[in-house]
Parts: C-alpha cells; sequence; structure tokens
C-alpha cells in the first residue's frame, strides 16, 4: 500500500517477525481487520502496519481482481477507518478524495502513469517533467485526461526510444 499508492516503500520487516498464519481455516477464524491487528499490536510491526493498513482496509471492497464484494468469507467488511493523520475514511470514494490533494499521492500517480507510457522506470532527469504534469494537472483537479494528455505531449514519451523487430 504505501509504495504503490503512496509511493514511499516501507523498510524491511525486522528480523525474526513471525508471518501471519494463512489458510481457509485461519481465515474462517477472524476477519482481516482482525488478523492484521496482530502486527499492528506488536511494536515492531506497528510503525508500518499503522499508516498501510488503513489504506487497505478503505479499499477492502475490492477483491483481488478489483471486483465488489460486501464479505470476506463470512466476515462482513467494514472499510471506515482513520489514517494516520487523523482523517476519517470510509471506503475507496472518500479515500479517493483525501487522496487526490496529497502531493506524495499525485506524485507517485504520475510517475506510475508515466512509467507504464514509457515502458520504463522514471529517472532523476524527469523530475521536471513530473513537476510540470503535477501543476498543469492541479489546476484542472488532478483530471485523469489532463495527466494523459500532458504525458503523450511530453518530451520523454515523444523522444521515447521505440524497440524495432
Amino acid at each position: 500500500m504505501l509504495e504503490q499508492i503512496l509511493g514511499t516503500p516501507p523498510p524491511p520487516p525486522p528480523p525474526n517477525v513471525p508471518e501471519l498464519a494463512e489458510g481457509n481455516e485461519i481465515a474462517a477464524e477472524a476477519s482481516l481487520r482482525e488478523r492484521m491487528r496482530i502486527h499492528r499490536d506488536n511494536p515492531d510491526c506497528a510503525g508500518c502496519h499503522a499508516k498501510m493498513d488503513p489504506i487497505g482496509f478503505a479499499l477492502e471492497n475490492f477483491d483481488g481482481i478489483g471486483r465488489w464484494r460486501d464479505f470476506d468469507g463470512k466476515f462482513p467488511i467494514d472499510s471506515a477507518v482513520t489514517l494516520g493523520d487523523g482523517s476519517n475514511v470510509s471506503g475507496s470514494d472518500s479515500l479517493k478524495r483525501l487522496l487526490r490533494d496529497r502531493e506524495d499521492f499525485v506524485n507517485s500517480f504520475i510517475e506510475k502513469m508515466l512509467t507504464f507510457s514509457l515502458g520504463r522506470g522514471v529517472e532523476f532527469y524527469d523530475r521536471p517533467v513530473v513537476k510540470t504534469i503535477q501543476d498543469t494537472s492541479a489546476e484542472t483537479g488532478f483530471k485523469l485526461s489532463t495527466v494523459v494528455t500532458e504525458i503523450a505531449c511530453s518530451a520523454p514519451f515523444l523522444k521515447r526510444a521505440l524497440d524495432k523487430e
């Protein structure tokens, strides 16, 4: 969550932290939120899990391939959370409204779109382009169409090397 949504990868887990038990039997015993509480209650794990779990819980209504669901197994999904900054979020729509004004999210989103468009990672020399796209898209409320247009008109996109086979 931290790396894909906010563009800030978490540090590696501390040594000797046991993995959460997995499997159908474990999933039948408790909801995902209750199972993740084990990590949040462990002081060695809480620093990262307190940041990433709420984002995941806000998106929990979506399964692994993006289908909507109201239950995780037999447990009803509760997508209401309080983020680390104290913001209350209830589901993906309110998370989207909150994140679109966060610079870390906007930068991460633009970098991921640019990476996909260029077929390569974003490099240090692409930073001015990312900043220009961010500034221009801010003028339209970060509309996706503006981001896509700005990427398509950017020098890295227009001058990218194409594979010739």
